[in-house]
């Protein structure tokens, strides 16, 4: 009796995952609404739009553009989750919603385990250290010299507190054994141009969000927070090429995801979609011009990342004691 009723549940089993895959290949019939939670003409945005105009193509129906920004992401996580989980309501959004600010709050609206489905991130970029072009800092040793000599003197800046740049610079300050002194902009543009006049010591920055001024004469790459060098900007050395930690890499990304309970066979055939237009040559080098990083990835390897990013970051915020509530 045991036997049979395992035999049925095998089954049962079996009749269900087919179901789901013959969905996943008939994904999607009507059209697609991606939330995201960044606004309007911002760099993911515009990001976004691209990509979603390839996948409207490809798919052969219309994918809708949903903008709901502001307070950390959480209206555009509320409003994803309030739809079905059919996956024809997808959330778009920093990996940070998931590695990083469940940590800094005791209370979400949500829970990032098990509420929320990674897809795939679409892009990301490795920051660099920045600082103005007047700055008498010109390496990464000068300025951990500093730093070292005279602790809370050198400051750095980040777009707000919690942000990627702020934690990322605690790290930073953590893995050199210095202490700095944090200072909070509102924003991106407020911060560079405070950088530029030397308000701040430095802050990290990326190409899409300070490579403009760089190109203008007012700011100054150090090193990049990453693996290799940068071949816009191959005269710039890594961190740990700098004097800096061995192996220190300050990363952000952007990705897709979905409400927990979206069939595997099409979250898995969304990635593999994402990754055939984000490959696409003419794509690809709009992405890389604009200082992104195509990052596309399957979901099991999208939770792997999130997973071991939420881990790095607990200890960050832990050791820095940010809290946002």
């Amino acid at each position: 009796m045991k036997k049979l009723f395992f035999k049925i549940l095998c089954l049962f089993a079996v009749q269900g995952f087919m179901l789901e895959a013959v969905h996943a290949q008939a994904y999607p019939s009507r059209s697609v609404r991606i939330v995201t939670s960044f606004s309007a003409g911002s760099g993911p945005d515009a990001m976004l739009r691209m990509v979603s105009d390839k996948l409207a193509k490809l798919w052969g129906q219309p994918v809708i553009i949903d903008n709901k920004p502001g307070a950390s992401g959480f209206i555009a996580i509320s409003e994803a989750r309030r739809s079905g989980v059919d996956g024809y309501t997808l959330l778009h959004m920093d990996g940070l919603n998931l590695t990083a600010i469940p940590h800094m709050y005791k209370k979400l609206p949500y829970n990032a385990e098990t509420d929320i489905e990674p897809i795939s991130p679409i892009h990301g970029s490795y920051f660099f250290v920045t600082v103005s072009a007047d700055s008498p800092w010109n390496s990464m040793t000068d300025l951990i010299k500093a730093a070292k000599s005279d602790p809370g003197a050198i400051s750095y800046g980040s777009w707000q507190i919690g942000s990627v740049a702020h934690l990322f610079s605690a790290a930073l300050e953590a893995g050199t054994g210095t202490k700095m002194m944090h200072v909070p902009y509102k924003e991106n543009s407020q911060l560079y141009t405070g950088v530029a006049r030397q308000e701040v010591t430095w802050a990290f920055g990326s190409i899409a969000s300070a490579g403009p001024l760089v190109k203008a004469g007012r700011l100054k790459f150090l090193a990049i927070a990453g693996p290799a060098r940068e071949s816009a900007y191959p005269q710039v050395p890594t961190v740990a090429e700098a004097g800096g930690p061995a192996g220190f890499e300050a990363r952000g990304w952007v990705g897709l995801f979905a409400p927990k309970g979206v069939p595997m066979p099409i979250a898995e055939k969304i990635s593999a979609d994402l990754t055939r237009v984000v490959n696409e040559p003419e794509l690809k080098a709009k992405m890389t011009e604009l200082g992104y990083d195509p990052m596309p990835s399957k979901p099991a390897e999208t939770r792997a990342l999130v997973a071991t990013q939420s881990k790095e970051f607990k200890v960050v915020v832990t050791r820095s004691a940010v809290t946002l509530d």
